[in-house]
């Protein structure tokens, strides 16, 4: 007889032999690499150094895509621009899982007037449009690193409080949480140790989801100037330095932010459809 596999177990197996999924993984594994040397300083430690005498030098041997007004190499500070997008996209979307989760949750399990209350707060923050109240509250926060995470994770977690909350009144009244209160399991318990393990597959992938909108909406209000400080490497500073740039025909600036951006951006959404697809319980058994 054939053993059985758990949900896990059997998501594992089907990502291991998904090729897409698996190249997927490896770019974002790229990306986390580079991050981490470059934060370490092993990757173009000198990337901020200033060499006015090869400002805006076209892509060649020596700089395969040129270097900016300052002279410092575009790669490097593409490169270096990841370890911002990576911070912005873990912690902005990290806060932002950690509050729908857990509104989502108690709202789900206790019903009644929490639940009123809960659905009442995410109504009135999804009925403003998402960008505005992103830039109002990186406007009334202040431009920086730490304070436009906090502003990603304050403003996108409506989605996923809507699903947690539909699955705990799914799954509140099955029959394995009515044994877990019949041996004594007080809410806390239900929670955290019944119900939300059950549920963590929508979490996991909500979560990489919320990566990309974050990472998009840094490059959006860097560009818009309320996202990180001058000096900061990012690519939406890149962007928005191009503006001047390319009417001189300096083109590179622009054209490496924007590659970066778009393969981290295609790994992640290429990899997340994989998770989504090898999580759903409905096509268990069918790959």
């Amino acid at each position: 007889m054939k053993p059985s596999r758990s949900l896990w177990q059997d998501a594992i197996r089907k990502i291991k032999r998904d090729k897409i999924a698996l190249l997927s993984f490896f770019f974002i594994a790229a990306y986390f690499l580079i991050a981490v040397l470059c934060a370490a300083g092993i990757l173009f430690p000198n990337h901020a150094a200033p060499d006015v005498a090869n400002s805006f030098l076209p892509p060649s041997s020596d700089h395969w895509l040129g270097t900016d007004l300052f002279g410092r190499d575009v790669i490097a500070r593409a490169s270096h621009g990841t370890v911002t997008s990576l911070m912005v996209g873990l912690i902005g979307a990290g806060l932002s899982v950690l509050i729908g989760a857990t509104l989502g949750a108690i709202a789900g399990f206790c019903g009644g007037v929490i639940d009123d209350l809960i659905v009442w707060f995410y109504s009135t923050i999804d009925t403003i449009p998402y960008i505005l109240l992103l830039s109002a509250l990186a406007f009334l926060l202040g431009s920086g690193l730490n304070t436009m995470c906090l502003a990603i994770g304050l403003t996108s977690w409506v989605g996923l409080c809507r699903l947690m909350r539909a699955e705990f009144m799914r799954h509140r009244d099955r029959e394995y949480v009515q044994s877990a209160v019949a041996l004594g399991a007080g809410p806390f318990r239900q929670i955290f140790l019944h119900i939300l393990p059950n549920t963590l597959q929508i979490v996991l992938i909500n979560f990489s989801l919320s990566f990309v909108g974050a990472v998009k909406s840094e490059v959006i209000l860097t560009y818009l100037g309320l996202g990180v400080e001058v000096g900061t490497p990012s690519w939406g500073m890149m962007i928005n330095d191009a503006k001047q740039e390319l009417i001189r025909g300096v083109w590179w600036n622009l054209a490496a932010a924007t590659i970066f951006m778009f393969i981290l951006v295609l790994a992640f959404n290429l990899f997340n459809d994989a998770l989504r697809s090898a999580l759903d319980p409905k096509l268990k058994g069918k790959a």
